[in-house]
C-alpha cells in the first residue's frame, strides 16, 4: 500500500492521476470537499483507458490522454477525501508550459503527538519542474515556502520523515525519483493542462 508521502511526491510531478486505480460509485456535482467528483471521475476513466489500452500489444506512436488542472485536482481531492487521509489535507496544483508547476500543500498534525512548539497546521507553497528520464519522474523544486517565508527543502522533508514515523512508514524525500505509472512513457504540461504519453 502506498504511503501518504509517496503519492504527495507522485501528485507533485503531476502522475497522482495514473499512479493508483480506484473503484467508486458514480455521482455528480461538487462534494462536500468543494471539489466535482464528476471530474474526478473523468481522471479515473482515463487511467482505466491508459491500463487498458497499455496491456495491448501496440508499434504505432505514442497515445496521449489530456487532464484539465480542474480534473486533476479534483482527482486528487477526491482521493484526499475517500482514502480518509490523515495528515495531507489538501494538495492543489497550477500547470504551466514547459513542465513548470505550483502548488499548496496543507498538512494537518492535530491529533498526532508532536512537541508543543510545532505548529500542527502547515501550509507549504512551491514552484517546480516535472523532470521525466529513463522511465522515471521527480520534482524538481525551485521555491519552497511555509506560509510566506521562504524555507529550504530540508524542512518539508523533516516533517515527511516525521510523519512517516508517526504512521510506521518508511520516510521518502519530495525530490525523490519515482517510477512513472503503469504505461506512461512521458508527461507534459501547458497551461491549465498536463498531457500523459503512453
Amino acid at each position: 500500500m502506498r504511503t501518504i508521502f509517496r503519492f504527495i511526491a507522485v501528485s507533485l510531478a503531476i502522475t497522482a492521476a495514473f499512479f493508483f486505480f480506484v473503484s467508486s460509485g458514480e455521482k455528480n456535482g461538487p462534494s462536500s470537499q468543494g471539489y466535482s467528483t464528476e471530474e474526478a471521475l473523468k481522471v479515473l476513466r482515463a487511467i482505466e483507458q491508459v491500463e487498458r489500452e497499455s496491456s495491448q500489444p501496440w508499434n504505432g506512436p505514442l497515445r496521449e490522454v489530456a487532464v484539465t488542472e480542474s480534473e486533476l485536482n479534483s482527482y486528487i481531492a477526491y482521493r484526499i477525501e475517500t482514502e480518509r487521509e490523515e495528515i495531507m489535507k489538501e494538495l492543489r496544483l497550477k500547470l504551466f508550459d514547459k513542465n513548470r508547476v505550483e502548488g499548496k500543500i496543507r498538512i494537518d498534525l492535530r491529533g498526532q503527538r508532536i512537541p508543543q512548539f510545532i505548529n500542527p497546521e502547515l501550509n507549504f507553497y512551491f514552484s517546480a519542474y516535472v523532470l521525466v528520464s529513463g522511465g522515471l519522474v521527480k520534482i524538481d523544486v525551485k521555491e519552497l515556502f511555509l506560509e510566506d517565508e521562504p524555507i529550504k527543502l530540508e524542512l518539508l522533508d523533516m516533517v515527511i520523515a516525521f510523519a512517516a514515523r508517526l504512521s510506521g512508514e518508511e520516510p521518502t524525500s519530495i525530490n525523490d525519483w519515482y517510477e512513472l505509472p503503469y504505461g506512461i512513457k512521458d508527461i507534459k504540461t501547458q497551461k491549465g493542462k498536463a498531457i500523459f504519453y503512453y
